[in-house]
């Protein structure tokens, strides 16, 4: 019986959808800010960190995380005021990723 119980819970669970948070390059935000961000929500170390940010200044995006919905929008949020309150127009959205 209990076999059958867990084989009844797994077919209905379903995988919680995934979101990218993704920066987006601007011609005034400078490279050490978006670096700083990288490194202070993203966790990212420096060498990393500085990877992403010639990604996003040479293609204009790059995914710095993979999140559930709640934490990827607080992510985006917290980057964007930070940005606001050192004037900065740094801009962060989020993407979810397709089944693949």
């Amino acid at each position: 019986m209990a076999t059958e119980l867990k084989e009844l819970v797994k077919k209905g669970l379903k995988k919680p959808a995934r979101f990218e948070v993704i920066l987006l390059n601007d011609d005034y935000t400078t490279m050490e800010f978006v670096v700083e961000v990288l490194m202070r929500f993203f966790g990212k170390y420096s060498d990393e960190a500085n990877k992403l940010m010639l990604k996003i200044h040479i293609e204009g995006e790059a995914v710095c995380g993979v999140y559930s919905y709640d934490v990827a929008q607080t992510k985006v949020t917290q980057v964007i005021d930070f940005s606001r309150k050192n004037e900065q127009p740094l801009m962060c959205i989020i993407r979810e990723i397709g089944d693949v």
